[in-house]
């Protein structure tokens, strides 16, 4: 158990590390990270993550609010389109097969990284 532990602690502080830094990527890291290294099923291991992350934005958005300037208009209007889009995919989640959902979740990422290079 203590292993298994260590490895939470560890993936979670690489996961924070990342969502610090970046203002997000929390889920590129955890999910791949549970599932690998946690054995955690895809639909466990993509809900866990969204329990991870939550804490995690409101600590980076305490301390970028006392670093640096929020745009606040455009900070709400992408929360309300975040939690529209948020209740639209933790109602198909259950809906998707596992395969299903690594092959979204890996096209997603491998968008990320051509977008990030370009």
């Amino acid at each position: 158990m203590e292993k298994k532990r260590r490895k939470t602690w560890s993936i979670g502080l690489v996961t924070g590390f990342a969502n610090g830094l970046f203002g997000s990527g929390g889920g590129t890291i955890v999910v791949p990270c549970m599932e690998r290294y946690l054995d955690t099923e895809e639909h466990k291991a993509h809900a866990t993550a969204i329990s991870i992350i939550l804490p995690l934005s409101l600590l980076s958005i305490g301390i970028y609010l006392w670093k640096t300037d929020v745009l606040w208009k455009s900070a709400l209007w992408a929360s309300v389109g975040g939690v529209v889009g948020g209740f639209v995919g933790a109602r198909l989640l259950n809906r998707l097969s596992g395969i299903w959902l690594h092959r979204i979740f890996g096209v997603c990422m491998i968008a990320a990284a051509v977008r990030m290079i370009l």
